[in-house]
């Protein structure tokens, strides 16, 4: 372990094995850090973070700091990161509120400058987030996204698996698996060639959308007719059951 003098480390924090700890870090009590973690130097972690291993977490990140929520009344509640994760500078992560009680980053993601995942957020494995791109409270973002930089989410929205939203992208509803996300309002196309999906699953893919979009039917009619006319691979099962349960309604 590698503590600099310079950084402070509350006595009841717990540091795992191998950890870098820079100058001016700010460790405060209850924290949990696993083993071989990087913090580079002044980098807040507040009570109720809990951190796994292999991470690197770069100048100025603040993770666990009370929820930007006027209903949050001081209750525990807590913030949990993965491992493998890079963490760049100024990146903001809130602690839950007593809605969901904690606030989830999961494994190897790339989380860039001044971005924001506020309260009680999911935040799945493998997602890159761009510069300055905010996440408001009870966002959910499934694995393999792609988030580009600039872009806003309302709070309560979904955002699908190995979907990519383009920068500056404002959105309000959810986004569905496989597409890409663009333009103002918000619209998409299906792109999975640089995923290495095969042929005959991005065709399944483009056709349910097609149903979805383009035929004028209602949601759940629409839905049904994928469940009868296209194969039920995994991702287009994920899809159906993706709209089936959007909330705030998906893009159009």
């Amino acid at each position: 372990m590698n503590i600099s003098p310079l950084a402070y480390v509350h006595p009841e924090a717990q540091i795992g094995e191998g950890c870098k700890i820079g100058p001016f870090c700010y460790i405060d009590k209850g924290v949990v850090i696993g083993d071989n973690n990087e913090l580079m130097n002044s980098v807040t972690l507040l009570s109720g973070t809990t951190i796994g291993n292999e991470n690197v977490i770069f100048p100025g990140a603040v993770i666990g700091a009370i929820p930007q929520d006027l209903k949050f009344r001081g209750e525990d509640s807590t913030v949990v990161i993965g491992s493998g994760n890079r963490i760049r500078e100024n990146v903001t992560i809130h602690r839950g509120t007593a809605s969901k009680g904690t606030t989830i980053v999961g494994n190897n993601n790339l989380i860039m400058e001044n971005a924001h995942i506020a309260h009680d957020c999911v935040f799945g494995n493998g997602i890159i987030m761009g510069n300055s791109t905010k996440l408001a409270g009870e966002v959910i973002v499934d694995d393999n996204a792609i988030i580009s930089a600039v872009v806003l989410v309302h709070q309560f929205c979904r955002i699908g698996g190995y979907t990519m939203v383009q920068g500056g992208t404002r959105t309000s509803m959810d986004i569905p698996p496989f597409v890409i996300a663009a333009r103002e309002p918000v619209a998409y196309c299906v792109g999975l060639r640089r995923r290495n999906f095969s042929v005959e699953v991005i065709n399944d893919i483009h056709n349910a959308y097609r149903i979805l979009y383009n035929s004028n039917l209602r949601v759940a009619d629409a839905l049904q007719q994928i469940r009868e006319t296209i194969t039920m691979g995994k991702e287009v099962q994920y899809i159906v059951d993706f709209v089936a349960n959007s909330t705030r309604g998906i893009i159009r």
